[in-house]
């Protein structure tokens, strides 16, 4: 009798990647190695699911997360795939602020993207979900999705809900200000401590408009999270159904063929930008959007922001700048009635798609405006601030740009003479002493990507400056970054910076600064002449790390002005 020959059979769309280590005899030992994990015969014909779960007792941010991964879990088996729950480190930066330790923080983005694009790519997950609750864990996810370009959903942990201390609510950047405070005599020992132990009181992402709650924002705007996942309180029933929800979205997006290459276009970062704007985001949404755009091949640059901002409004009175927290926003209604505002308006691109499989103004078709009485989001007849409060600065000091946080409280120009720091440690010391004054123009350097290594963010000075009441009176100026928490009149990503021979690198006590919003400038009063006689002179620092992740970061990363990627 005649054989017949087999046809070679097409890949599933539903199992485009796990195949290869599931489907055919020579794949026994995979299948083995899986029914030890928990695997069923039947689950060798599902899609693969890897849930990215950034849980830690690190920090209050990521302690709830492993509870979360097991609802995106049930989500998956619920709509038919096959979910395997993995970890991925996170750091704090709440705790290691002001330390050696912070030079990690920036450092863990490319750790935790390369540890999912590692595991996702090894193990052949046909789709992901990856939950991150904190600053640098949310840009990696995204990092590592975009490169991946597999279906994938992203969930944020959610907002902690605000601590009180007599009858105000408190929070972190409460304790940095608090500490400051404590300097001049304003508060006791006891009351610090009081204030300390009131602040956390729980799970969730420091309750602000800092940078975890403004990345979960960015997120959303750029369609990779499901609708209002980034304005849920940790705790809730709200997170839960969203991580449950998640875990079906991406079965949806398996058997529609949608991947993150089809919704993370050049327009969903400008919509971001604008929710940033709109929302009086951090400063590190620059530093991360360019990153994630840079793995998704989406052309994006420092004056991309100055664009978007120059025609959007910052509408929310949230903290550091304003009144309320983020669980305050959640209570109305979160940021989808916002969104639905910012596309009916044409400030946001309603037409692009999203992980839901819809574009985003349908996402928004049903969402209720928010109640009149409300004093969160002002009207576009009423703004804070008439244009977008992230700035970014070119001039002498900084010809690749600087980014400054412009909330519309401390002015649009500052004039002043430098004081210089080799690191941020000295730069607290002498301003919790009183050695800082008014006028004076704080330059922190050595602290940028290569040259701390690590980009450390400059919350403590910050902080300090506010709590010793000296905050319209004083300006400060780094090459490392900020904490979304920092308000004042702050300039930091300065590029080049100090470590490569950045202008940054030459000032010198009592130059005078010029930072001018309006303009977009950021100059050092001296010469052309004296800055080539200080250029002359300057000799390259050595590096302060020469072994380990630190020297390797430094030997690989990139300028903050283009993200600071080290790939």
């Amino acid at each position: 009798m005649k054989k017949t020959r087999k046809t070679a059979r097409k890949p599933s769309l539903e199992r485009h990647w796990s195949q290869a280590v599931t489907d055919g005899m020579e794949r026994a030992a995979s299948r083995a190695m899986l029914h030890a994990v928990g695997f069923t015969c039947a689950d060798f014909r599902k899609s693969q699911i890897g849930i990215a779960s950034t849980w830690s007792q690190v920090t209050p941010c990521n302690m709830h997360i492993d509870r979360l991964a097991r609802r995106a879990a049930e989500g998956v088996a619920a709509a038919g795939g096959k979910p395997v729950i993995f970890n991925t480190i996170t750091i704090s930066d709440g705790i290691s602020m002001g330390t050696p330790g912070m030079r990690y923080s920036l450092v863990s983005r490319e750790i935790i993207a390369d540890s999912i694009e590692a595991v996702a790519g090894c193990e052949a997950f046909d789709g992901l979900v990856a939950i991150g609750g904190c600053d640098k864990n949310m840009p990696g996810c995204l990092i590592a999705m975009a490169r991946l370009d597999r279906p994938a959903v992203f969930v944020y942990g959610g907002t902690i809900k605000p601590g009180c201390h007599r009858g105000q609510k408190v929070d972190i950047v409460s304790v940095f200000e608090a500490v400051g405070k404590k300097s001049r005599g304003e508060i006791s020992g006891r009351e610090l401590q009081a204030i300390e132990a009131c602040a956390i009181p729980g799970a969730g992402s420091c309750g602000g408009m800092y940078t975890a709650n403004t990345m979960a924002s960015a997120i959303e705007a750029l369609g990779m999270s499901l609708t209002n996942s980034g304005a849920q309180n940790a705790v809730s029933a709200a997170k839960t159904r969203d991580c449950r929800e998640a875990g079906r979205a991406v079965l949806n997006l398996i058997r529609r063929g949608i991947r993150p290459s089809d919704i993370l276009s050049r327009e969903a970062f400008l919509n971001a930008i604008a929710l940033v704007m709109a929302m009086g985001g951090s400063t590190n949404a620059v530093l991360h959007l360019l990153a994630i755009a840079h793995a998704a091949n989406v052309k994006l640059d420092l004056d991309d922001f100055n664009r978007v901002g120059a025609r959007t409004p910052v509408l929310a009175d949230l903290k550091p700048s304003g009144r309320h927290v983020m669980s305050d926003l959640v209570a109305i209604g979160g940021t989808a009635p916002l969104m639905k505002l910012l596309v009916e308006e044409g400030l946001m691109d309603g037409g692009l798609l999203t992980v839901t499989g819809k574009t985003l103004r349908e996402n928004l078709r049903g969402v209720k405006p928010y109640p009149k009485s409300q004093t969160i989001i002002r009207p576009l007849s009423d703004p804070i601030k008439k244009d977008g409060h992230l700035v970014v600065l070119r001039g002498n000091l900084a010809p690749e740009g600087a980014v400054a946080k412009i909330s519309g409280h401390e002015g649009l120009r500052f004039e002043g003479r430098a004081i210089v720091f080799e690191s941020e440690e000295t730069a607290l010391a002498a301003i919790l002493k009183g050695t800082v004054k008014k006028g004076h123009v704080v330059v922190i350097r050595n602290e940028g990507p290569r040259g701390g290594p690590g980009m450390r963010e400059m919350l403590s000075p910050t902080s300090a400056i506010m709590g010793r009441g000296l905050g319209a009176d004083v300006a400060l100026i780094t090459d490392g970054r900020f904490s979304g928490g920092s308000h004042g009149f702050v300039v930091g990503h300065v590029s080049p910076e100090a470590f490569v021979g950045g202008p940054i690198a030459l000032v010198r006590n009592g130059d005078p600064v010029v930072l001018d919003a309006e303009s977009r400038r950021i100059d050092l009063g001296i010469s052309a002449a004296e800055f080539r006689r200080r250029r002359a002179a300057w000799k390259p620092p050595q590096p302060r790390e020469t072994r380990g992740v630190l020297a390797k970061y430094a030997r690989e990363v990139g300028s903050a002005s283009l993200g600071a990627v080290t790939d």
